[in-house]
């Protein structure tokens, strides 16, 4: 049987890229293209931001640098993550039998088993990288710190008061709030986002389907009431609704994709997956799982967002 062959594979380099990139990307932030991705970060990248003041002056004859040029920067830092996981392989092979006799429900059934295992692997890291995004904290395992962690410690984002709990019944009002805060020099930005937790984008939906508020009358969008959605897009004010998976219970940031980084190195030869058989080395029917990876995140102007959280 195809399962009792020796799995003991090493990935490096572009191989490993493949699969570290679907353990990192997976989530949904990264692969609906929510924040600017950074990849090939060596050890960490310095990201400059230029303040200036009124730069337009009365002409003359001289030339006379009276404007004011202010530059800060953010070090975006990608922390090194590994996985170290054994799996008993009669766990996962009467899946992966399954699907080489055409029986799975899964279109692209990998022909490998270790191919099997790893994607395995990478679904529940995507899962870790996509909450450690928006709410991950340095001082825990396994984690770096989140964009929320890092909005909370930072006196230049702005924060919305008065804030509550966020239900169908308050949800367009507390929507309101966050974009009454956003900067007029990027509410008309194309990759102004408000990314907005599953609470709140489904409270939002629910008055939307005929909450009877906000005009909409009982019957909500078209007249379908609680039918109406179709997972659609979603605007509020006209600004793109994103819903960020990795964000807590009522939260929502308001800002632009072009001003939240992912840094990553996961193009580097420095990645590294490895599937290790242990059946020739203990006899048993465990293979242990190896992955390394770097991964971070850091916005540029805080200014510049807008952060909801009750």
């Amino acid at each position: 049987m195809a399962t009792t062959n020796s799995l003991t594979t090493t990935y490096a380099g572009e191989f490993a890229g493949d699969y570290i990139s679907a353990a990192l990307l997976s989530g949904n932030t990264l692969s609906q293209g929510g924040v600017t991705v950074k990849p090939n970060i060596a050890y960490k990248e310095v990201m400059k931001k230029i303040a200036t003041d009124d730069i337009l002056k009365d002409a003359s004859c001289d030339f006379d640098p009276t404007s004011t040029v202010t530059i800060t920067e953010r070090i975006l830092q990608p922390e090194e993550f590994q996985v170290n996981l054994q799996l008993c392989k009669k766990d996962f092979i009467s899946d992966w039998e399954a699907g080489q006799m055409g029986l799975s429900a899964y279109k692209n059934m990998p022909p490998k088993f270790s191919d099997f295992l790893i994607g395995h692997v990478a679904e529940k890291v995507a899962q870790r990288i996509e909450t450690n995004i928006w709410a991950g904290t340095n001082a825990t395992n396994g984690q770096f710190d989140g964009f929320t962690t890092l909005f909370a410690a930072d006196g230049d984002v702005l924060d919305v008061t008065g804030t509550a709990a966020v239900t169908a019944a308050n949800v367009i009002d507390k929507l309101g709030d966050t974009v009454d805060l956003i900067p007029s020099t990027i509410k008309s930005q194309d990759d102004l986002n408000i990314y907005v937790s599953s609470n709140v984008f489904y409270a939002y939906v629910r008055a939307l389907g005929g909450f009877g508020a906000q005009g909409l009358g009982g019957n909500g969008v078209d007249s379908k009431g609680n039918l109406w959605y179709n997972n659609g897009e979603l605007k509020f004010d006209g600004i793109n609704l994103f819903l960020a998976n990795g964000l807590g219970d009522d939260k929502m940031v308001a800002a632009q994709k072009s001003n939240l980084f992912f840094g990553t190195g996961l193009l580097r030869d420095q990645n590294e997956v490895k599937v290790i058989d242990m059946a020739d080395i203990d006899g048993s029917q465990n293979v242990r799982i190896v992955m390394r990876m770097t991964a971070g995140i850091q916005y540029g102007i805080g200014s510049e967002v807008v952060y909801y959280t009750a």
